[in-house]
């Protein structure tokens, strides 16, 4: 977002509705190329980097670092309708993803039960007792766990 505010502020002389208007289609980019394992960040990433893009075009240079700080909190709430509505569109790109990403796990998963219930698999597993369930119980005493320690939760001993 900073090589766009400066590409902005070149061309359109520093427009902030410019700015704001380029910072849709990055943010639903950055919702379509974030890896699966990332999803979670495009929406907290958007407002960062047009934040850290809106530095060089906001006013209140003369005024020190304070003058600064406050052209930047007034550009920010002069420009809060493209940053929300970036923020939105990211984050919706990654909610499709999201959802999409889970139904094919799922998906993935009902065939592999599939599969190995075809196989036998899925009768032999069954067959087994499970510890502790009715069939392994028949005739024997289950015999208590070890008693927690009083802080730690951890076996006393």
């Amino acid at each position: 977002m900073l090589a766009f505010a400066g590409l902005d502020a070149l061309l359109f002389g520093g427009s902030q509705t410019a700015y704001g208007v380029l910072f849709l289609p990055v943010c639903l980019l950055t919702g379509l190329w974030v890896r699966p394992g990332d999803l979670v960040t495009a929406p907290v990433v958007a407002p960062i980097a047009f934040t850290l893009g809106l530095l060089p075009l906001a006013g209140g240079s003369d005024g020190g670092i304070s003058g600064r700080f406050m052209g930047l909190v007034t550009a920010l709430a002069l420009q809060a309708g493209w940053l929300y509505g970036g923020t939105l569109l990211a984050g919706l790109v990654v909610l499709a993803r999201r959802v999409r990403l889970m139904a094919r796990r799922a998906a993935r998963r009902r065939a592999q039960a599939a599969q190995a219930a075809q196989a036998g698999l899925a009768g032999a597993s069954a067959a087994v007792p499970v510890a502790g369930g009715p069939a392994a119980r028949k005739g024997k005493t289950r015999t208590p766990p070890p008693p927690r320690g009083p802080q730690t939760g951890r076996p006393s001993g």
